[in-house]
C-alpha cells in the first residue's frame, strides 16, 4: 500500500517570504539612496542601470527559494 506524502506546511515558507520581502525592501532602499547621483546621468544610462538593478536582486533570492522548497541551500 502506498503512503501519502506529508503535505503539511513548514515554517520555511513564511520565513522565506518575509526574508524575500526584506531583501526587496533593502534593495529598493539602497538603489533609491543613489537616485540623486543617478539623476545626473544621461537618460539611456539611467534606464540601463535601473533595468540591471531590477534583475540583480533575484540572484540572492534564488538560494532562498531553494531552501524554502527543499530545506537545503543548494539543490
Amino acid at each position: 500500500m502506498d503512503e501519502q506524502p506529508d503535505w503539511r506546511p513548514t515554517w520555511r515558507k513564511p520565513a522565506g517570504m518575509l526574508a524575500i520581502l526584506a531583501i526587496i525592501c533593502l534593495w529598493a532602499w539602497i538603489i533609491a539612496s543613489f537616485s540623486e547621483q543617478i539623476a545626473r546621468w544621461p537618460m539611456l544610462a539611467q534606464c540601463v542601470f535601473y533595468v540591471v538593478m531590477g534583475i540583480v536582486w533575484i540572484f540572492p533570492v534564488r538560494p532562498l527559494l531553494t531552501w524554502m522548497e527543499i530545506g537545503r541551500w543548494k539543490a
